[in-house]
């Protein structure tokens, strides 16, 4: 018996099956898992769309098609459709990032038509951790951003993008998109940071997704006159703190497989590889 397909665009009716299959991988998926349970399916407050795959009527797959196109518990079926679906539309997005292998097997599909890229990140390992570490003090300088030191922080987290992505946040629209992120996250209180005497950024981490089973931490930077002394781990072991205190009872983030320091300073804190994530950046 043949299994009958079809893939469409999510509606607000669909919330709850969607959830459904994001809370299948409640950590890889924490990013568009947090997105949609603030803003629903509704494209304009989702900023994207949301591709669903279904087989035989039940909604097995996701595609998130926004600033990033995200493939999500997608089998290779799915994969296939929503490929067909991205060359149709055409490249609307600024990368395409999720689990490795879904990822590699979209990218492959979509570069005769979407490449070449700018970048291929083809091993991010996913790290993950539930616990404070036992060995390694928090660093106590590390605190919660306040929204009147938006202005201080804006630099670090401005170099930070630029060192990891290779393009400035500030390009195209003078950056506003992003300062008004940084905001974002400073008044939600997922802004972390140590500050020198000048006010000066020594130390910074965000948690860019949260959900009530995991959260993602992005932007961990460490000013470059300070790197080598060893603040990396203090300020990560500060940060789970905060994070395991109010935030989520799990933290992940993903890390490129080439930068060994700072997945020696994520091991050292507890962080575990479960998985990888793949990046292609345009």
């Amino acid at each position: 018996m043949l299994t009958q397909t079809t893939t469409r665009v999510l509606e607000p009716s669909d919330l709850s099956a969607a959830l459904a299959v994001l809370d299948r991988e409640p950590v890889a998926n924490a990013f568009v898992a947090s997105r949609v349970q603030v803003a629903g399916l509704d494209p304009w407050r989702l900023g994207g769309e949301m591709w669903g795959w279904y087989a035989d009527g039940v909604l097995q797959s996701l595609c998130y098609a926004g600033a990033n196109l995200v493939p999500i518990c997608a089998s290779p079926e799915a994969v296939r459709a929503f490929a067909d679906r991205a060359r149709r539309a055409g490249r609307r997005c600024s990368s395409i990032v999720g689990p490795a292998e879904s990822t590699a097997r979209l990218w492959r599909l979509l570069e005769p038509t979407w490449g070449p890229a700018r970048e291929v990140r083809a091993r991010q390992p996913l790290m993950v951790t539930d616990r404070l570490p036992g060995d390694v003090a928090p660093d106590p300088y590390v605190r919660r951003i306040r929204r009147d030191e938006i202005e201080a922080i804006m630099p670090a987290c401005v170099a930070m993008f630029t060192e990891e992505v290779g393009v400035s946040p500030l390009a195209g629209d003078g950056g506003l998109l992003y300062q008004a992120r940084v905001a974002e996250l400073v008044s939600a209180g997922r802004s972390f940071a140590r500050l020198d005497q000048n006010g000066n950024v020594v130390f910074k981490a965000e948690v860019g997704a949260a959900t009530d089973r995991a959260c993602q931490i992005q932007g961990v930077w460490v000013a470059p006159e300070y790197r080598g002394q060893g603040l990396a781990a203090p300020g990560m072991a500060a940060v789970l703190r905060y994070i395991f205190a109010d935030i989520a009872p799990v933290a992940s983030l993903y890390v490129n497989d080439f930068n060994t320091p700072a997945r020696a300073a994520y091991r050292r804190v507890g962080f575990q590889e479960h998985g990888a994530f793949m990046s292609v950046l345009f």
